[in-house]
């Protein structure tokens, strides 16, 4: 496995009305992603609703995206879990269901004390397995986890033979950038947060995971290419507009307000599951209407997807 270049979709959960898993829906979402360019999907993490499927769900969303994207996307498969055990279990069976990487968030109810406390927790899910690229997911804003992510580094390659890099889901710029050049560029250092892609690309991202990419993919592609060509204005007017869309979703539920955008492009994704609500039809129309007014629909029809 080589480093990624390229956008990585955090596919969303699929259900039913009545909340059960709804797997048929899986093939369509990922036809959708390889038309858009998408390099890879990173499944069942936080768009997924990771943390709120059983570990059987779990087990068979992952088949399901593996048998739907085999060469065609890269699979990454988010196997964290508040227990260590339990992420055991997801790392051994997603190395068996032939998922390209795996990654996993730290323990997020008894947490990590200390950056050594967290490398030997990412050694033992690691460990199951063996032959496949493991990526730690870093997401201090929901796992309440912000440790220095050069020191994780350095103690985390001396102890898991698999360690391929980080999904750097944090705002923290000038350590991201430390982590891309940490010996030379060594780690695969995946950027997460959507609405920062340009900066990041500015200090040498070269692959970014993220929930907008879902559906918003070819306009953050113009962005790159922009970016590429030396063409600074146009991706940061580029990028701007994206930024617009997403100061609209966060005036919402981040996660329903996107499969409500989904559903209006024509995949219907279904619900959440509680905590979590789907929008309203008052909210729903509320929101569709704010991005519209953003020019975003337009401008995403207008744009088509980028191969490379």
């Amino acid at each position: 496995m080589t480093k990624i270049e390229g956008l990585i979709a955090a596919t969303f959960s699929t259900f039913h009305e009545d909340g059960s898993l709804n797997l048929d829906i899986i093939p369509t979402m990922v036809d959708k992603l390889v038309a858009d360019g998408l390099k890879g999907i990173f499944i069942c993490g936080t768009n997924g609703e990771g943390p709120s499927l059983t570990i059987a769900e779990r087990m068979a969303v992952a088949e399901a995206y593996i048998k739907a994207a085999t060469d065609r996307l890269t699979v990454m498969v988010h196997v964290g879990h508040s227990s260590i055990q339990e992420s055991r279990k997801l790392a051994r069976h997603a190395e068996a269901s032939g998922a390209d990487a795996i990654s996993s968030v730290a323990a997020f109810y008894f947490k990590p004390t200390s950056v050594a406390n967290l490398v030997e927790s990412m050694v033992d899910i690691a460990a199951e397995a063996p032959n496949t690229p493991f990526y730690y997911y870093h997401i201090p804003a929901l796992t309440g986890v912000g440790m220095d992510m050069v020191e994780f580094l350095t103690l985390a390659e001396k102890q898991i033979p698999t360690l391929y890099g980080i999904k750097y889901t944090a705002s923290t710029l000038h350590e991201y950038q430390a982590c891309l050049n940490y010996k030379n560029g060594k780690f695969d250092i995946l950027f997460g947060y959507d609405e920062l892609l340009l900066s990041a690309l500015v200090i040498g991202a070269r692959g970014a995971v993220g929930s907008t990419y879902n559906y918003a993919a070819p306009l953050y592609q113009q962005v790159m290419a922009y970016f590429a060509d030396g063409e600074l204005e146009k991706a940061k007017d580029t990028q701007f507009k994206l930024v617009e869309m997403v100061r609209v979703l966060m005036k919402f539920s981040p996660i329903p307000a996107q499969k409500a955008v989904m559903k209006a492009r024509g995949i219907d994704m279904g619900p959440c599951r509680l905590p979590l609500k789907g929008l309203t039809p008052i909210e729903t129309e509320a929101f569709i209407a704010m991005l519209t007014e953003t020019d975003f629909f337009s401008l995403l029809d207008s744009t088509s997807p980028i191969h490379r």
